[in-house]
């Protein structure tokens, strides 16, 4: 089992949050908005190849061309599984993952946009501030679970009207901006 040590103080974490947004770029709002968007989409059962892509490209512009040599029907089937109510986040996860383009990464920033209650983005920053730096399926299960205990202690609240305006995804963007902020004292 996996164990996380949270590096920022609990009482540092809200105002983390507000920083990362506070700092995020324009093109880096927009793009965390309309993932947003695009994951209620997908929730809503918009299976399709704009919505995944929109998702994808937020976190990683780079791999958009590999995610549209995918298939109508193999995205639709991913989706489906990977929103289906009974299926486990390891299914869900492993669904996205045989998409062209898709890894770890990239599928948890998908769960997190369609489910942003439910899921973690698993970003290198976020796991530098929880003392990891190496993942696979079974780590991002254990991870997503942790950030969801952390969430629902109370400890963050719903960044008003910001994407994804969960407990988890404030969580997350003051685990980034813990990362991000150590990273610019080093240098």
């Amino acid at each position: 089992m996996a164990k996380f040590d949270l590096q920022p103080a609990e009482s540092e974490l809200q105002q983390l949050a507000e920083r990362y947004w506070q700092e995020a770029g324009t093109r880096e709002r927009e793009l965390e908005r309309a993932a947003f968007e695009a994951g209620e989409l997908i929730r809503g059962g918009d299976f399709t190849l704009p919505n995944l892509e929109t998702i994808v490209r937020w976190k990683s512009e780079r791999m958009v061309h590999y995610l549209i040599g995918n298939s109508n029907e193999n995205i639709k089937s991913a989706l489906t599984v990977a929103t289906a109510a009974d299926t486990s986040p390891q299914d869900a996860i492993n669904a996205l993952i045989g998409l062209r383009g898709v890894d770890l990464s990239i599928a948890s920033a998908i769960m997190a946009a369609i489910f942003p209650e439910r899921y973690a983005v698993l970003d290198y920053r976020a796991l530098e501030s929880l003392g990891h730096a190496k993942h696979d399926v079974q780590f991002y299960a254990e991870y997503n679970a942790f950030c969801n205990r952390l969430a629902e202690e109370g400890k963050m609240k719903p960044q008003g009207d910001l994407p994804g305006a969960t407990p988890l995804h404030a969580l997350e963007r003051a685990l980034w901006q813990w990362s991000r902020t150590r990273a610019d004292q080093r240098s």
